[in-house]
């Protein structure tokens, strides 16, 4: 919450971002630390540290531009992949819907798992965590219990 870090589903961890606010030009350096963000039209979740850096933290978001200073892994290929579905609120409802997409995708692997805010996630893991596949996978689910994202796992 203290340190100049952010949430983001496509570049790799530990990679070194600059975040410009771009009504207001403040801008800030923020390692990602995390995945996310999982609620959908948002590109970064910001610790709040940087929030107020890039001055977003009374309004919440902003429209911002994102430049990458630095990352351990390519971005523009590479990585391991997978699709996670977020906000599903009860646990049951989740283990249901693990259940199901184990059926619609037979060589994947399922795995559901609390969520930070008290809710869960469920994250389906293809074969070598192909991205194209990954990407497939995200194409072809359609669930009521939460949002479809494609999420890097490195």
């Amino acid at each position: 919450m203290n340190a100049m870090t952010a949430a983001h589903r496509d570049f790799p961890l530990n990679s070194v971002v600059r975040v410009t606010n771009e009504k207001t030009g403040a801008s800030a350096v923020v390692r990602i630390t995390d995945r996310g963000p999982f609620v959908p039209n948002r590109i970064i979740d910001l610790s709040l540290a940087a929030a107020k850096a890039v001055d977003v933290w009374r309004s919440g978001t902003a429209l911002v531009k994102l430049e990458v200073i630095s990352s351990p892994a390519p971005i523009d290929h590479g990585g391991r992949w997978c699709v996670q579905i977020g906000a599903i609120t009860k646990q049951k409802d989740a283990i249901r819907l693990k259940e199901h997409l184990l059926e619609s995708f037979e060589t994947t692997q399922v795995i559901q798992f609390p969520a930070p805010d008290g809710g869960y996630w469920v994250r389906v893991k293809v074969p070598q965590d192909d991205k194209k596949r990954a990407q497939e996978v995200a194409r072809a689910t359609h669930v009521d219990e939460g949002t479809v994202f494609l999420v890097r796992l490195d």
